[in-house]
C-alpha cells in the first residue's frame, strides 16, 4: 500500500508540473502510462528483465524520434563489455566454491563456540557467521542460503523460537551486499562512475554498525527468553576452533586487502579470490571437477539473470533519458522549497516503499539514473549515497511481502511452518535496519570518515 501511494504521488507531481507549464517538453501522459505499466507488470509477476525490456521497446518505438532498432544493440553492448562488470560472476563463483568446500559449516561451528553463551545464545551465531561469510560471498541471497543450510538443521534440535531463528538468519543474510565485496557496489559504481574501492571502504563503518544493532536486538530478546542452557566450552577448545577461520581470513585478506592497499582493482581481486577459493578447496580435499562444474552452473544461472536485468535496464534508462524524465525530475526536486534533508527522507521513503514489491538489484538499476542526479544536485556525496542505496537494497530483500531472502529461507524449512513466521521474525531487524539508515543520514561520517583517512 505504501509503495502504491508513492507511485501515485509521483504521477501527481509530474502532472502538476506539466499543468504549470514548467516542463512542457516532458510527455506527462507517457510518464503516467509508464508508471502504470511498470506497476502492472510487477503485480502480475512478469520477470523483471522481460518487463524492463518490453517497456523500453514500447516507449522507444513510440516516443523517440529516430528508429529505435538501429541502435538498441549499441545500448546493450556498452554494459556487456565493461571490465568492471566481470567482478560480478567472479565473486559469485568464489562464494559457490567456498560453499561446496564446506567452509560455511566450519565457520558456523567456530563462531557458535564463542557466542553461544551470550543472552540470545546461538542466535548471535547466525548474525556473526553471516557477516563473516558475506565478506566472501558478496551476495545476500547466497549468504542467506548458505547460512540457512547450515543453521536450520541444527536449530531443529533446540528450543529456540522459530520466528527469531528465521528472523536472525534473514537479517544476517541482509548483510551480504553491504559488507564488501558486495555486488551492489559494483553495479552502483558502474552506473554512476563512482570508485568501487572507495565504496568498499565507506561500507566498513555501516557494516559494523548493523552487526552491533542486530546483536543488540538478539541480546535484548535473550534477556527475557532463555530457551535452554548451553554447556560451557573450555578456552583451549575455543582457541583451537579459530583454526577453522584461517581459510576464511586468508580469502578475505586476499580479496579485500588487495583492494584496500591499491594492489588490484575489484575485478582483479575477484579473480584472485576464485583462485584462492580453488586453492583452499584443494588443500581441504574438497575439490573435484564435479564440484567446480556445479559451482560454474550456479554462477552462470545467477550471472545470466543479472545480465538480462542490466541489459533491459540500460535500454529503458536510455529511453527515459531521451524523454527527458531524469532532467525533469531533477529540476522538480530543485524547485521544491524544502530542505535537502527532507527531500532525502522522501527519497529514502520511496526506496523503502518500492522495495516492498520490487527486487533490490532491479530497484537500483531502474531508479539510479533518475535519482542520482537529484541527489548530487542536493549536495550529497555520491559515495555516501552508494552506501545508503545498498542498505536500502538490503531492506528490500527482507521486506514483506516480496523480500527474496525471506522466501529463500522459507523454502529451506522442513517443519511445514508458514511464511508468516518468517515475516514476523524479521520485523524487529527490519525496523532496526531502517534506523541504521537514518543514523547514517544524521552522521554521514560513519561512512565517509574511513574514506577520508585512507585516501589521504
Amino acid at each position: 500500500m505504501l509503495a502504491v501511494i508513492f507511485l501515485v504521488a509521483l504521477v501527481l507531481v509530474f502532472t502538476l508540473a506539466g499543468a504549470s507549464g514548467g516542463h512542457a517538453d516532458v510527455p506527462i501522459a507517457a510518464i503516467g502510462a509508464f508508471i502504470g505499466l511498470f506497476a502492472l507488470f510487477f503485480a502480475v509477476g512478469i520477470y523483471i528483465a522481460a518487463a524492463l525490456g518490453i517497456l523500453g521497446f514500447v516507449f522507444g518505438l513510440i516516443y523517440l524520434p529516430r528508429p529505435f532498432w538501429n541502435y538498441v544493440g549499441e545500448i546493450a553492448w556498452a554494459p556487456s563489455t565493461n571490465f568492471i562488470l566481470v567482478a560480478v560472476p567472479l565473486f559469485l563463483l568464489m562464494g559457490e566454491i567456498m560453499l561446496r568446500a564446506g567452509l560455511s559449516a566450519k565457520l558456523y561451528r567456530c563462531i557458535s563456540l564463542w557466542t553461544g553463551r551470550l543472552p540470545g545464545g546461538l542466535l548471535h551465531t547466525n548474525i556473526v557467521a553471516s557477516g563473516v561469510f558475506s565478506a566472501i560471498a558478496g551476495s545476500s541471497v547466497a549468504t542467506a542460503a548458505t547460512m540457512g543450510s547450515v543453521a536450520l538443521p541444527y536449530f531443529r534440535r533446540t528450543h529456540y523460537a522459530p520466528k527469531m531463528v528465521l528472523g536472525s538468519l534473514a537479517a544476517g543474510g541482509a548483510l551480504g551486499n553491504l559488507i564488501p565485496p558486495g555486488i551492489t557496489f559494483v553495479i552502483y559504481g558502474l552506473m554512476t562512475e563512482t570508485s568501487i574501492g572507495a565504496l568498499y571502504i565507506a561500507a566498513i563503518g555501516p557494516s559494523i554498525l548493523m552487526l552491533v544493532l542486530f546483536m543488540l536486538v538478539i541480546f535484548i530478546h535473550g534477556l527475557g527468553n532463555a530457551p535452554e542452557s548451553i554447556p560451557s566450552v573450555s578456552w583451549s577448545e575455543k582457541f583451537w576452533s579459530l583454526l577453522d577461520l584461517v581459510p576464511t581470513i586468508i580469502l578475505i585478506a586476499l580479496v579485500l586487502g588487495t583492494i584496500y592497499v591499491g594492489w588490484a582493482t575489484p575485478t582483479e581481486s575477484a579473480a584472485l579470490g576464485v583462485v584462492g577459493a580453488i586453492g583452499i578447496a584443494i588443500v581441504s580435499r574438497q575439490f573435484s571437477f564435479q564440484m567446480l562444474h556445479e559451482s560454474a552452473l550456479a554462477t552462470a544461472y545467477t550471472t545470466a539473470m543479472v545480465g538480462l536485468i542490466i541489459f533491459g535496464a540500460y535500454i529503458l534508462n536510455f529511453i527515459l533519458t531521451g524523454m527527458g524524465v531524469p532532467q525533469a525530475a531533477a529540476a522538480l526536486f530543485k524547485a521544491i522549497q524544502l530542505p535537502p534533508w527532507l527531500l532525502m527522507l522522501l527519497i529514502i521513503g520511496f526506496y523503502i516503499a518500492l522495495g516492498t514489491f520490487m527486487e533490490g538489484m532491479s530497484m537500483v538499476i531502474t531508479t539510479i539514473p533518475i535519482i542520482f542526479p537529484i541527489v548530487k544536485g542536493l549536495g550529497y556525496d555520491p559515495i555516501w549515497f552508494g552506501v545508503v542505496v545498498t542498505m536500502l537494497v538490503e531492506i528490500a530483500l527482507i521486506s514483506p511481502p516480496d523480500g527474496t531472502v525471506l522466501y529463500v529461507l522459507h523454502g529451506m524449512r522442513r517443519d511445514g511452518g508458514s511464511i508468516v513466521d518468517v515475516f514476523a521474525g524479521v520485523m524487529p531487524f527490519l525496523f532496526v535496519y531502517i534506523f541504521g539508515v537514518l543514523l547514517l543520514m544524521v552522521w554521514p561520517e560513519i561512512a565517509l570518515y574511513p574514506v577520508s583517512i585512507l585516501q589521504k
